[in-house]
């Protein structure tokens, strides 16, 4: 048990750094946020040294029921970057709606997200997506005084029932006819003859899953939530939760059910194709940004679930490194929305009212303009890199036909992102003067990411390469 306790330092130092926080929260109440907003920047920055201690580490602890491996460390580095972002710039957003519970729940979240990437059983798999889930649903509704947030959390709460009730039946499902909840016990069950009740275990659980990562026809919270609750909310919510439920799906299918590719690769395949075309045809209409970019992202599963289709360690390698490049380009779309603002202050959320935004703030337009290019993977931005990969990865596995049918539906998905672009750049100034704004921390998170996602990124491939393949390389 000691033995085991030394190597879950990222999940110990989160737990315990979440209770630090909860309590100076509880003693000293609202007045201290900054003191709360360091102490929850403290924990995750201890937490990411954890990780990468322990990098070059393959094993499993807790009767093998959490690993500590290279595949989960790359995850966590990812989810506790997100999570600090989230963290940092969320004070200037609130204001004087800021609450000490904050920090909190985003520490408690991030401790699920690492359990969820580390699973090797399926208690504890439930254990942290539920961990991860609570402190979510409270997230969405944390402007109490806002019914669009409240709006958004109940919706997420009710459909988040239902998709943990639907993968508690899944999970059930396997677990009577394996007779074990381990991966590997699953996976030594799935290598014989697949019986229904398998399948249907198979089938539950990946629809429990795609909710996590809004894949259609899981995806109907995701616009709703994304707009309603508060945009430092939602930043987290289109980043980090994505990693870890992306992560953790790769991880049952290749870990748990890999014996069974011929069952559950199909329905990865129908994932991948509905998501990629209703997220692109879906976001045509959209007037408001962060519809725009809840459409986006569920745009941009469907391409990451086309390197888990391919089944190899190329294609594992595929989805680890799109998941890095999609969460720079997310968050730092969501910190430029952060800043979109009206001449009272007021958050500008509307498509239209950024016609002009090019000539009033031309920085911010130019920002926008290469995170938006860089999700439609127009090259030569980096965001063309880990397409280029995800569909190299499909061909490789024989998947030819799944390649050409993303290539084809991503033509679709750049229309609305250059319509955006062409409101900014091309339309006559709107009646809404959007002067924006943003303090130093947010202008060089926005600057920094907008700078790698340009050619600048391709400097990075071979390191990314090294980083990916050995993360990968763990499961198989």
């Amino acid at each position: 048990m000691i033995a085991d306790l030394a190597l879950i330092w990222p999940e110990m130092i989160l737990a315990v750094g979440g209770m630090v926080v909860l309590m100076l929260g509880t003693y000293l109440g609202d007045r201290q946020v900054g003191l709360y907003q360091l102490a929850a920047l403290l924990t995750l920055a201890a937490a990411t040294v954890a990780v990468v201690a322990l990098f070059g580490t393959n094993e499993a602890v807790f009767s093998g029921t959490l690993a500590v491996d290279g595949f989960g460390g790359f995850a966590k580095l990812l989810i506790y970057a997100a999570s600090a972002v989230c963290i940092l710039v969320a004070p200037r957003f609130f204001g004087g709606a800021m609450r000490a519970e904050y920090p909190v729940l985003i520490l408690f979240a991030a401790l699920g997200m690492g359990i969820m990437a580390s699973s090797r059983d399926l208690m504890t798999l439930y254990i942290g997506l539920e961990l991860n889930s609570l402190a979510a649903y409270v997230l969405a509704s944390f402007m109490r005084n806002d019914e669009r947030s409240s709006e958004a959390g109940l919706k997420y709460f009710v459909l988040g029932a239902l998709a943990s009730g639907m993968l508690l039946y899944g999970i059930s499902l396997l677990y009577g006819f394996s007779g074990t909840t381990e991966f590997a016990g699953v996976a030594r069950a799935m290598g014989g003859e697949l019986n229904p009740g398998l399948i249907f275990g198979i089938v539950f659980v990946l629809a429990g899953l795609a909710f996590k990562i809004s894949a259609v026809p899981f995806h109907m919270w995701t616009p709703d939530v994304y707009e309603g609750a508060p945009t430092p909310v939602t930043a987290f919510f289109a980043s980090a939760p994505k990693v870890a439920a992306m992560a953790l799906m790769t991880r049952v299918a290749i870990d748990a059910m890999g014996p069974a590719i011929g069952a559950w690769q199909q329905i990865i395949i129908f994932l991948a194709l509905a998501s990629i075309i209703l997220g692109a045809v879906g976001a045509i209409g959209q007037k408001n940004i962060k519809r725009l970019l809840a459409y986006s992202s569920i745009n941009n599963v469907g391409f990451i679930l086309i390197g888990l289709a391919a089944g190899t360690q190329q294609g594992v390698e595929a989805v680890l490194t799109y998941l890095l490049v999609y969460l720079v380009t997310t968050v730092g779309a969501f910190l430029v929305v952060l800043q979109l603002r009206d001449a009272d202050g007021n958050q500008v959320e509307s498509i239209p009212a950024l016609a002009g935004l090019s000539q009033r703030r031309p920085g911010l337009a130019a920002a926008l303009a290469v995170f938006l290019l860089s999700l439609a993977g127009i090259p030569p931005l980096f965001g063309f890199w880990p397409k280029y990969l995800v569909f190299e990865a499909a061909v490789n596995a024989d998947l030819v036909p799944l390649a050409v049918a993303g290539i084809v539906a991503s033509v679709i998905g750049a229309f609305y992102y250059i319509a955006v672009i062409k409101t900014m750049y091309f339309d006559e100034k709107s009646e809404v003067e959007v002067t924006g704004g943003g303090n130093a921390v947010e202008g060089t998170i926005v600057a920094a990411s907008a700078l790698w996602l340009s050619v600048i990124g391709y400097l990075f491939i071979p390191m990314l390469g090294v980083a990916s393949a050995h993360a990968a390389s763990v499961l198989f």
